[in-house]
């Protein structure tokens, strides 16, 4: 089995996949305190027999990132299996099968943003491209200003899973280094739109 972990963003998330990609169980939950990864993983994974852990690495907020990834390290270390750094904002656009602008927290009103063909980048709502769906996990304010400057999003029932996108994104994806997980925390984009 394959474990996910997204704790970057408003929301966070857990995915089993089976080895063929198909997703065996996923949780998501509001981050924060209430949140129990450990005990969430202990729920899904029961006796199940890990093979590869992948991890998304921002860009996010430091203490989401730093929960997930430690979270997710450890247990790929401990278990002596490979770990896959999954960008936040390429799974959150991987959820839908046509083009969109991902979105995440990036506090103070602001949010992350990857419009196809672009790199990520950091905007005011009203700053964001008009022309496509938004998909991506905000707290309520946020989505709130995003709905207020004029962006949709795209409905959840059009959506793949969390688990559906992980598994899609990790038949590219390469395994990395213990060592060399590279966090993108919120300070490290530069302010241009």
């Amino acid at each position: 089995m394959i474990l996910v972990i997204d704790t970057s963003s408003a929301r966070s998330a857990v995915a089993l996949l089976r080895p063929d990609g198909t997703v065996a169980g996923e949780e998501i939950h509001e981050s924060g305190r209430t949140f129990d990864l450990p005990g969430r993983f202990r729920a899904m994974a029961g006796a199940q027999r890990m093979t590869k852990v992948a991890v998304a690495v921002g860009p996010g907020s430091f203490t989401g990132l730093r929960v997930g990834v430690s979270f997710g390290l450890g247990l790929a270390m401990g278990l002596a299996v490979p770990i896959v750094a999954l960008r936040t904002l390429h799974l959150q656009a991987a959820r839908s099968g046509d083009p969109v602008v991902a979105v995440a927290e990036a506090g103070r009103g602001r949010v992350y943003h990857l419009a196809p063909g672009s790199e990520p980048g950091l905007a005011e709502p009203a700053d964001l491209p008009h022309n496509l769906p938004v998909v991506g996990w905000l707290r309520p304010a946020t989505e709130a200003a995003l709905l207020a400057a004029g962006l949709r999003f795209q409905p959840e029932s059009q959506l793949r899973t969390f688990g559906s996108a992980a598994s899609l994104m990790l038949e590219s994806a390469t395994e990395v280094a213990y060592g060399s997980l590279r966090l993108e925390y919120m300070q490290a984009f530069s302010a241009r739109a």
